[in-house]
């Protein structure tokens, strides 16, 4: 690294190379501008006459467009307009703060200086300016060195040059107080008039100094040569006395006096040498803890690789072993220890994976799916996963998706469930009445924008004044559950509104195959403190962190659930009411698929519904709308169409056709009642006037009745009802309960679905697998889990070993590979066995008898290997790709995600 000139300027290259670098933040180009803009602010009194320093970077064409985007602003004329299109430009990206002004200029837009720039790039030399007025109202010039990025010998080429230039350095000197200082030095008693001018042109010298007006006495003058540094410019000082000298002329003779001055810029020279010395130095530590911070983050890398792969292996082996222990014949006492061992070995596993996710977004190495997968399918799964806590805690869950939203979407399932687990996972924490309620919308009807604020109340602050007053009334309020919610704006008229533009609104049409969605999660428990909302985002920040708070967590959760809506296009907010509740809001970017492209695509598990109850009707009679809408989406999954009213005296005015009371559509054939409209005064009476409609033909046939509650049994035992059906409500339970109420028979779909490939067993039944893995406990879980699908499983702890067993024609339907293992490592074997495949699958395109055999060539040979793998670093995976393996599979596994990764190998109606 060197500088023309001889001046050891090179550090401003570092401070270029620095802020130019791909992945660097804007605020690490900040940091470098501000200390070179300091330090030359600092050291100003060793340049007593340079009037402020700068530093240009040379930009080619092809990388402004990059650079404008990384600096924030585009580069500008010295007219301070937009630079026209060139081949280079030398925008100024640090200076002194008395220059500041420059910054942003291209100094190659005036002719001039575009000139000296070139000329000293191309010589390696200091090059002066013609003379201009500083902002002092002085002539002065600036001195302009080139910058290069390597060092140079004293002979090289002017290409060479061109080529090593990084930038270009430059320092403005004041003539005239230059010389002004000169002469209070020298004159002594007598005044010296000294006028300097610039004679590049002969013909028409330029005034740098002095003035021209004639003096009355003309005393004898001395005309002498200046240098400068740059040979292509010539001045000359002419000095006289402005009086009639009382000493001789010889006194102070011009050698002294040039002498003198050319003795003060090797000063200058030398001071600002030395001091660009001590800069280059500080950029190279620069560089140099640079280095250090990347290696900090391979190292991080790799290391997180290592705690999850030895974290992950033996809790593979405690799961696993776990589950191998529930599916034999223990005592209750056995199988809840066991079940209690697999949870929290489960919750470890997930507080292992928000760590490694927490790390990989900070590191910007999170990638997201694209793959098909049903949104009403996933909340039905959270929901199953909160369902036993909101019954014991005794909440209402619920979920409702809009009819406008798409059946089936593509993008990430495995992340959006992930934000909406945490979402549910903290409000079923943190509530101990009232309700959970989530809504899915899209954007272009949904009124919960994520900028939500609650409506003040009088001096209040979000909503209540203080803490103590912010406690819920004892009035019923027309939610989900009658407690009031944070938001004001999540209320019927809205809800209601929501669904008018539902029924009412022209099918939905986009010109973009892109859907945002709205999805809020409502809950009325204890709220956030005023004082810790605005750290609610912050990483292992929480509410309460002492040491005897009530809740648990790390505080990691929404931290990840808000850079994973970010990384979705979307954005998160909350409103939240101390004991009120609060309510979390945020959008995403997903994109439409069609059911009938959902074949071509990534394989993607559906869960589709029985069409046994298209075409009946139910009358659901409950008081609260939001409850009931609830009840209804549900309803509408199975194609059951259903009308509400509040009171069973109204559902019963329904059948009778009293009271002005009439269904619009057929009798209903069942009868919802919600548990909080019924009591045992109007279970006998309800039978007999059913009965009675019945025998008077007001009614063909009597409706079963069904109540809908958190505690089944109990109610079904107490009440004269069919069926209880368990809250929280989902499609799959529902269709199950009215199964056994209407007396429709499952044998069929049971049937199919215990032999059709949608089950785990049904692609695993009689198929041949191999297990390669060096951890025994390992291999005895693996094997047990697929053997318990009906798999034939044949294990070997080796690469090595694997590869003995795998010749061609293969007897293996699938092999199961890990990745870390002594000897030879799972990529090694990979690519063993696709090079065997190549060199099959060539002999049997040659068609040579002596070689290959006729099984050989009758396909072409691909064993699917799955990696099993403890690590989940997006480079371990982009490694299984890279050395043949077909897919992965993540210790420890889980039913559904071994299904998802061999289905499409496994499922003959998947193959292609």
């Amino acid at each position: 690294m060197g500088v023309g000139g001889g001046v050891g300027e090179a550090a401003a290259v570092s401070a270029a190379e620095e802020a130019g670098k791909d992945g660097e933040g804007p605020g690490r180009g900040w940091r470098v501008k501000d200390t070179f803009a300091d330090y030359a602010a600092r050291t100003s009194f060793e340049r007593p006459l340079l009037s402020g320093v700068a530093y240009a970077l040379r930009v080619v064409h092809a990388d402004r467009e990059s650079f404008e985007r990384q600096q924030g602003w585009i580069i500008k004329t010295m007219k301070h307009e937009p630079s026209p299109v060139q081949d280079e430009y030398a925008p100024v990206i640090y200076s002194q703060e008395t220059v500041s002004y420059i910054e942003g200029l291209d100094m190659m837009s005036g002719e001039e200086d575009r000139e000296n720039i070139l000329r000293s790039r191309a010589s390696g030399k200091a090059v002066l300016t013609r003379p201009f007025r500083l902002m002092s109202n002085h002539l002065g010039v600036v001195l302009t060195f080139p910058v290069y990025l390597d060092d140079l010998t004293a002979d090289a080429k002017e290409e060479d040059r061109v080529k090593a230039t990084a930038g270009y350095l430059g320092g403005a000197f004041d003539v005239e107080s230059l010389v002004e200082n000169l002469l209070r030095q020298l004159a002594g008693n007598q005044e010296l008039v000294v006028n300097v001018y610039d004679v590049t042109n002969n013909s028409n010298p330029l005034l740098m100094y002095g003035s021209e007006v004639p003096l009355g006495n003309p005393s004898p003058s001395h005309i002498c040569m200046l240098d400068f540094g740059d040979p292509c410019r010539k001045h000359h000082m002419i000095c006289r006395y402005r009086n009639k000298p009382h000493v001789p002329w010889s006194a102070i003779t011009p050698s002294s006096c040039v002498f003198v001055i050319l003795m003060l810029l090797e000063y200058i020279i030398y001071a600002a040498w030395s001091r660009y010395d001590n800069v280059k130095e500080d950029y190279r530590k620069m560089e140099e803890l640079k280095k250090q911070a990347e290696a900090a983050d391979v190292a991080k890398s790799q290391f997180l690789a290592t705690v999850s792969h030895e974290i992950r292996t033996p809790m593979n082996g405690v799961l696993g072993m776990l589950d191998m222990l529930l599916d034999t014949d223990l005592k209750s006492t056995q199988r809840d220890y066991a079940q209690t061992a697999q949870v929290c070995g489960k919750a470890l596993i997930s507080l292992i994976n928000e760590v490694l996710d927490r790390a990989k977004i900070e590191a910007g190495k999170l990638d997201l799916e694209s793959v098909p997968f049903d949104l009403r399918s996933i909340l039905d799964d959270v929901i199953s996963l909160f369902s036993s806590k909101s019954r014991e805690k005794g909440i209402e869950l619920a979920v409702y998706v809009s009819e406008r939203v798409p059946e089936i979407l593509l993008g990430d399932p495995g992340r959006f469930r992930q934000i909406i687990t945490n979402l549910v996972g903290n409000s079923i924490k943190f509530t101990e009445q009232g309700h959970i309620f989530v809504q899915v919308h899209l954007a272009d009807h949904s009124n919960l924008a994520t900028e939500a604020k609650v409506e003040p109340v009088a001096n209040g602050m979000n909503g209540h004044k203080n803490e103590t007053t912010a406690v819920a009334t004892s009035v019923s309020c027309n939610t989900l559950s009658g407690f009031e919610a944070a938001d004001s704006r999540n209320n019927w008229e809205n809800f209601k509104l929501l669904l008018s533009y539902e029924k009412n609104e022209m099918p939905y049409e986009s010109v973009s195959d892109k859907v945002t969605l709205v999805v809020s999660v409502e809950d009325t428990g204890i709220g956030i403190p005023l004082d810790a909302q605005g750290k609610v985002f912050t990483p292992f920040m929480q509410a309460d962190s002492s040491t005897s708070r009530t809740y648990g967590g790390t505080g990691i959760g929404l931290s990840i659930s808000k850079c994973l809506v970010e990384i979705m296009g979307g954005q998160i907010n909350f409103v939240s009411r101390p004991h009120v509740g609060s309510t979390f809001t945020f959008t995403a970017v997903l994109q439409r698929c069609d059911r009938s492209a959902v074949s071509d695509s990534k394989p993607v598990m559906l869960h589709p519904l029985p069409s046994s109850f298209k075409g009946l009707s139910a009358l659901l009679v409950d008081r609260r709308p939001v409850r009931a809408t609830v009840t209804k989406y549900h309803l509408q999954r199975l194609g059951i169409t259903s009308e509400v009213v509040a009171t069973i005296e109204l559902a019963l005015g329904a059948f009778s056709g009293r009271n002005g009371h009439s269904l619009a559509r057929k009798l209903p054939c069942m009868l919802l009642i919600e548990n909080d409209s019924w009591s045992s005064k109007v279970d006998v009476p309800l039978r007999s006037s059913l009965l009675e409609m019945k025998q008077n033909g007001q009614t063909p046939v009597l409706p079963k009745i069904v109540l809908t509650a958190a505690e089944s049994d109990k109610l079904k035992g107490n009440y004269a009802v069919d069926s209880v059906i368990t809250k929280p409500l989902k499609a799959s339970t529902l269709a199950a309960c009215l199964f056994q109420a209407l007396g429709i028979t499952q044998t069929q779909l049971s049937h199919e679905k215990q032999d059709s490939s949608g089950s785990l067993r049904g692609l695993l039944l009689g198929r041949n697998i191999l297990v390669v893995d060096d951890n025994k406990v390992n291999l005895r879980v693996a094997a047990g889990t697929l053997k318990k699908f009906g798999a034939k499983v044949e294990c070997v702890e080796s690469g090595k070993d694997a590869l003995a067993l795998l010749q061609i024609p293969y007897k293996f339907d699938l092999c199961l590979m890990d990745i870390q293992m002594p000897e030879m490592d799972g990529f090694e074997a990979t690519r063993h066995i696709r090079a065997m495949e190549a060199k099959a699958n060539g002999e049997a395109d040659t068609g040579d008898d002596s070689e290959v055999d006729r099984a050989t060539r009758a396909g072409k040979w691909h064993l699917p290997v799955l990696a099993m793998t403890a690590d989940v670093i997006q480079a371990t995976h982009e490694e299984c790709t890279k050395c043949g393996m077909d897919g992965y599979v993540t210790k420890p596994f889980e039913e559904k995600q071994l299904f998802q990764a061999v289905q499409k190998f496994l499922d003959p109606g998947m193959s292609t």
